[in-house]
């Protein structure tokens, strides 16, 4: 077996098996908690540098009421602001990307901002009596970047800095290279489904459904697919292909032609791997390309489902091949993913579930749900509370808490 070089925690012999009970996936009450105390505090990727590659490119990131813009400057630096103009609010670029020729003109009242965030001036600036320029400029998010991904969060929160966070993933981003990194032609995508975003998570943070719910992955490296657990919120996984022939088209096709990388470490080469950072998001690595994907929650009820696509430098036609090979694996995989989402979330609201019994490979689960109860310890209560009454439990729960550490 391959030894990974990974911190990873071994499974207690004796668990608590049991998950989130069903009323933590549909209550408004415990997700306006779960907006304030896991999202806007969390670190999220947005993208990547390769993304903004000239002075004025610009991504934007909207999330549970937050609007940021990531652009990079006329000195080269990628910062993060609100996208919201000082004036009155509006936002100062609409759409997912673009770019600013020179400056930022809010489309409201053309206030110009430098693309530093920086308030140039505001129109008809006389109407205003005293401006002080430098008092309105764009807000800053705080932001950091791992390897050329961009990371920003919306609120202090719980979370060390991204690189002591993901210091464990050093070494194999390094090998891979990639901060060197090129958006595909079309990087982006998204698509909505009527689910509690907990309920997306829950499938993608085991590899026990791997062997009957995806016929694909369980051909390519079913065989040799294991999941780690780690410190902080991390989990890492990985699969190695190329041991026996692939029965279905695509993964036999990808299996012989996917070119070797002979510079990787012993424990990357023919790998499929998978990085995982708490709450909601994976960064995807493969010998031929890479992507990020994270579900973000628009409701209660209603997840967005969204990633960037990327591929190597130098990109040959046999490997350009073997990443739309993936690709076609990857969207089989993440049909089934969605299926079987939709069916858990179903079974919340049913009268004859009676929550979860997890086995040891649905460990992640269990580590996911700990992080969540941590955050909100009221999640820990097995029957629903009044919805008037969840915040309010919530604080007295996390005070006892406290008093307890």
């Amino acid at each position: 077996m391959t030894k990974l070089p990974y911190p990873a925690l071994p499974i207690p012999n004796d668990w608590d098996r049991k998950g989130l009970p069903a009323w933590t996936y549909h209550s408004p009450a415990l997700f306006a908690l779960e907006r304030e105390k896991v999202f806007l505090t969390h670190w999220q990727v947005v993208g990547h540098e390769c993304d903004l590659p000239a002075p004025g490119d610009w991504l934007a990131f909207d999330l549970l009421g937050e609007r940021a813009v990531v652009m990079r400057g006329q000195d080269g630096i990628v910062r993060a602001f609100h996208n919201l103009c000082r004036h009155r609010g509006a936002r100062v670029v609409d759409g997912a990307t673009g770019h600013c020729k020179g400056s930022i003109v809010c489309p409201f009242h053309g206030w110009v901002y430098n693309l530093d965030g920086s308030l140039r001036g505001a129109a008809q600036p006389t109407s205003f009596g005293t401006l002080a320029r430098e008092d309105f400029g764009l807000k800053p998010i705080e932001m950091e970047i791992f390897h050329g991904f961009i990371f920003l969060r919306f609120a202090p929160g719980p979370q060390a800095s991204v690189a002591q966070l993901l210091q464990p993933f050093e070494a194999d981003f390094a090998a891979y290279g990639t901060r060197d990194i090129l958006p595909v032609t079309v990087p982006d995508w998204s698509m909505d489904l009527p689910v509690n975003w907990k309920s997306v998570r829950d499938v993608d943070n085991e590899g026990y459904h791997v062997p009957l719910a995806h016929p694909g992955l369980q051909d390519l490296y079913g065989r040799t697919y294991r999941d780690m657990h780690l410190d902080n919120g991390l989990s890492m996984s990985i699969g190695w292909f190329g041991d026996v022939p692939g029965k279905l088209w695509s993964v036999r096709h990808y299996a012989r032609i996917s070119p070797p990388r002979p510079e990787l470490p012993q424990h990357l080469q023919g790998a499929w791997t998978y990085y995982g950072l708490f709450p909601n998001q994976v960064i995807a690595m493969t010998p031929d390309g890479l992507q990020f994907y994270h579900e973000l929650p628009l409701n209660e009820g209603q997840t967005r489902l969204t990633g960037r696509l990327y591929r190597w430098p130098n990109e040959t036609r046999e490997r350009r091949l073997a990443r739309y090979l993936a690709m076609r694996i990857d969207r089989d995989t993440s049909t089934e993913d969605q299926q079987l989402s939709i069916w858990s979330n179903e079974s919340m609201r049913s009268t004859a579930f009676e929550g979860f019994h997890l086995s040891d490979l649905e460990y992640g689960l269990r580590r996911h749900h700990d992080g969540l109860r941590q955050l909100m310890p009221v999640m820990r209560l097995q029957t629903a509370p009044a919805e008037d009454q969840i915040a309010t439990l919530n604080t007295e729960m996390s005070c006892q808490t406290l008093g307890q550490e």
